[in-house]
């Protein structure tokens, strides 16, 4: 925070005092591809995220400064001139929140400074992007006194990622930046939007993600795909059965009406659609119950499903997630889309410097590339700090 003030009044020439907001990343414990094929997800805000420091401006200049890109030093553009901009890099995102808002009718009068950072380890898949899109969505609704509420700020979040950045995202990772909760998951149906938190106690154990640091190379167009097959496999089944998505699906009538999808890797990618919105559903009464062990067998069979029905692993997640099961894991899964990226873990919490060393040293052995391990703690939404005062 003391660094970031600094940077605020160095880069952006100010010492007055200034507002501190923050907004986390995201992991996604279960409900994997289960987003776009109308079924739940559940994710958890981390304590690693973005901060911003922010003062309005009397005219209508925007400047905008992040720490982690130091070298591209202060992106300046207008309130009346938001555009996507290709050399203006990770600063698009920041632009495309305020243009969205200003879209959507909110009355943002004057241009800002904002200094940001962020502690997010780069490519681990934590969604740094949607963090930076809530913590600006904060900073607007506090220096402008906006009326929009927290689901609003969701969407437009997203919107700006969709509309002024161009990519097609859920809305999984800005629904789990801008609604954490400290300790709660949120089960969220991505059709509808219904949530509901749902607290983790991890008072024994800790959440560890490993990033197989691999390049995702496949990962756009092989997501295509699973989502043409998906679809297609919908289609087969809404000849006989009135359903939305294989979301509305239970495991028994999937299994009834399977033989209507005619391609047989359709089926495959269908059953693991179904499956996991069940497993994911099933998850969330494990961790009520107070059972971790039984949600980690969940996640267990979370990867088990990605890797044989939807196959989108691969040889690096495959030797990360095989390692912390032979390391006593009590739930080991791939995370994200897949083909590289990373894995979540929930580890005994006295067992977690061995279980990095061993399951590292065994990625390692297998696959000739080194993991990094980042241990996380389930933390808050995107939000105000408070006010320092110099």
């Amino acid at each position: 925070m003391k660094e970031l003030k600094q940077a605020f009044q160095e880069q952006l020439g100010k010492d007055e005092p200034v507002d501190l907001f923050f907004a986390p990343g995201r992991v996604n414990l279960i409900g994997e591809h289960t987003d776009y094929n109308g079924g739940h997800v559940f994710p958890c805000a981390l304590s690693v995220g973005t901060y911003a420091a922010a003062q309005k401006r009397e005219d209508t200049t925007i400047r905008l400064y992040s720490m982690n890109f130091p070298d591209l030093g202060v992106i300046e553009t207008d309130l009346d001139y938001l555009k996507y901009r290709d050399e203006d890099d990770w600063a698009n995102y920041p632009k495309g929140v305020i243009k969205t808002f200003r879209t959507a009718g909110y009355e943002i009068s004057s241009g800002m400074d904002i200094a940001f950072y962020g502690n997010i380890p780069n490519g681990a898949g934590l969604s740094s992007s949607a963090s930076i899109e809530l913590v600006t969505s904060v900073v607007l609704k506090e220096l402008f006194q906006l009326s929009v509420d927290p689901v609003e700020m969701v969407k437009l979040s997203q919107q700006a990622e969709n509309e002024f950045v161009g990519v097609n995202c859920g809305i999984m990772d800005q629904f789990a930046i801008g609604m954490g909760k400290k300790d709660h998951a949120i089960l969220l149906n991505c059709d509808s939007l219904e949530y509901q938190h749902t607290p983790i106690d991890l008072t024994d154990h800790a959440l560890i993600i490993a990033n197989t640091n691999k390049r995702r190379g496949l990962a756009d167009s092989k997501y295509n795909e699973r989502r043409e097959q998906c679809e297609e496999a919908l289609k087969d089944l809404q000849r006989k059965l009135s359903i939305h998505s294989l979301g509305d699906l239970t495991k028994a009538e999937f299994e009834d009406h399977k033989h209507l999808i005619e391609d047989t890797l359709a089926q495959k990618r269908a059953k693991h659609a179904v499956y996991e919105n069940r497993r994911t559903m099933e998850a969330v009464e494990k961790l009520n119950a107070g059972d971790i062990e039984g949600f980690g067998q969940l996640m267990n069979e979370s990867h088990v499903s990605l890797r044989d029905d939807y196959e989108v692993t691969g040889k690096e997640l495959d030797a990360l997630v095989e390692a912390a099961w032979q390391e006593d894991a009590v739930g080991s899964r791939m995370t994200g889309a897949g083909f590289g990226g990373c894995t979540i873990s929930i580890v005994n919490r006295n067992q977690v410097e061995a279980f990095m060393d061993n399951v590292g040293r065994k990625y390692s052995e297998q696959t000739g590339l080194e993991a990094d391990f980042y241990k996380v703690e389930i933390g808050d939404g995107a939000k105000k700090l408070k006010e320092v005062h110099k």
